[in-house]
């Protein structure tokens, strides 16, 4: 039995150089989303989306910047279970992951009312929008990783290294 990992493999694309303005545009998008939201939340939904859509590279980026904030381990491992192990998160916390799920899982339909409700019951107008905002940019970035399969395990927490040079 061997001991070697695979090998890395080769981004298809990057998206940055071909399109700078797009991804400058992005960032600032990503950035803007997370004004007036809990950055703990703001890390939850982006790990729980990217989980979902199976992106290595923003698991690998959200993860990190998490554990980098404080978050625990345990609450990490725990979000793919998360309705399981309700215990683990706040209310609040456990609206926002039934609202992430709902919104990254639109082709299964469309947002149920129930989703909405509870996320409502726990953030104001404005922190809805902003928790709205996150879901949406993290499902973006989540296709923009995948689809041009950026590498993961490369990044710094706070790092700005995927970002295009200028």
């Amino acid at each position: 039995m061997s001991n070697e990992y695979a090998p890395e493999h080769t981004p298809r694309l990057n998206i940055g150089q071909h399109m700078p303005d797009f991804y400058k545009a992005m960032i600032k998008v990503d950035g803007a989303s997370r004004a007036g939201l809990d950055p703990v939340i703001a890390e939850l939904v982006k790990i729980r989306a990217s989980q979902l859509n199976h992106c290595a590279f923003c698991l690998d980026m959200h993860t990190k910047d998490a554990l980098a904030m404080g978050e625990t381990v345990e609450r990490i491992i725990q979000l793919s279970g998360w309705e399981e192990s309700r215990h683990f998160y706040t209310e609040k916390e456990a609206a926002a992951l039934e609202l992430t799920e709902a919104v990254t899982v639109i082709t299964d339909g469309f947002v149920p009312d129930e989703a909405w409700e509870k996320a409502a019951k726990h953030f104001d107008e404005a922190e809805l929008a902003a928790l709205l905002a996150v879901i949406t940019v993290i499902n973006a970035w989540n296709r923009i990783a995948v689809s041009t399969r950026m590498v993961p395990g490369h990044y710094t927490p706070g790092s700005v290294a995927h970002r295009p040079k200028d």
